[in-house]
């Protein structure tokens, strides 16, 4: 990109999408959808380098859509048989029947999925949203999942940092709606600029390509009638999920979680803390840490070579695929 600055937009513009995902299908991925009773989930997937490899399902953050993990699963074709969801009201998948954005929610379509499919257990990957559901899907149906991959995953912090709060307003009753009002002039340029300054270590790394192509599905985005709302409610899921006490709190579920954990943390990510890597590492009871200090939010689109090592490394300890 020619310029990283924000063009005026205020950074609380970032928070409200954190994640921008290109538009349409890179080369050769397909895009699919899976009927469920009152669910339709678009599922993206590519070819694989041959048979019997292990299955792997990667789910993305708020605000994101399946094309997130676009760098980083041709890397590993030749060692999993991937596929990424796109979340209710996300990507390509319209809102849910029941209108159940909570992290429970998220989870139990991901569940529905894999039962559906039968393609369990799988290599589960998440980041932020996808990594609190992935930690939800992992704790309370170990069954379905062989290893767990959480980058930058949204798990309750004590302290949140600054740059988060906007999208923790964004949870509020009419913040919505008063904020899509507010910005109505606003640029979908201006957005994404905002966007990629808030979610990438260095949004410079970001190519002329990938940045229009993120402005074109930011345009999209904007015209869905349902967009809103499923930021809000999904904003809220994650609210709720960080006050649940007991064992449906999301570090007591992390404590419960079998499978083979590797936590992917960036040192400039500026949503989930790098401090919480330490804890995360002490929750997760089978746990490999990979910190990349140069990172931000979204690792698998800025270092997806790193995180593909890192996890070819946890399958070779574990006797491969």
């Amino acid at each position: 990109m020619s310029s990283t600055e924000l063009s005026g937009t205020p950074a609380a513009a970032a928070a409200v999408a954190p994640t921008v995902s290109a538009v349409g299908v890179a080369e050769d991925e397909e895009l699919g959808s899976v009927e469920l009773p009152g669910l339709t989930l678009a599922v993206r997937s590519r070819p694989t380098a041959g048979q019997g490899l292990d299955p792997a399902l990667y789910v993305h953050g708020l605000g994101g859509s399946s094309r997130n993990w676009s760098a980083l699963m041709p890397l590993l074709g030749d060692w999993v048989d991937g596929e990424a969801v796109d979340l209710p009201g996300f990507g390509e998948s319209p809102p849910p029947d029941d209108g159940d954005y909570s992290v429970t929610g998220h989870a139990r379509a991901v569940i529905r999925l894999l039962d559906a499919e039968r393609r369990g257990p799988v290599h589960l990957f998440g980041n932020s949203l996808g990594g609190a559901v992935a930690t939800r899907v992992a704790a309370v149906r170990p069954d379905l999942v062989r290893t767990l991959t959480l980058i930058s995953p949204a798990l309750p912090e004590i302290r949140v940092q600054r740059p988060a709060v906007p999208t923790g307003l964004l949870a509020l009753p009419g913040v919505a709606s008063l904020f899509a009002r507010l910005t109505r002039e606003w640029t979908a340029e201006q957005r994404t600029r905002g966007v990629m300054a808030l979610c990438y270590g260095d949004p410079a790394r970001v190519s002329e390509e990938a940045f229009r192509h993120a402005v074109a599905e930011m345009e999209r985005r904007l015209e869905l009638p349902y967009f809103w709302d499923a930021m809000a409610r999904s904003a809220r899921g994650i609210v709720d999920a960080y006050t649940l006490g007991g064992q449906h709190g999301l570090w007591r579920q992390a404590e419960r979680v079998l499978a083979p954990t590797l936590l992917v943390y960036g040192g400039r990510d500026q949503l989930v803390s790098y401090r919480m890597a330490r804890r995360a590492s002490a929750a997760f009871r089978d746990s490999r840490l990979l910190t990349l200090p140069d990172a931000g939010h979204v690792a698998m689109m800025e270092y997806p070579e790193a995180i593909a090592q890192a996890f070819r490394e946890l399958l070779d300890e574990r006797g491969g695929s």
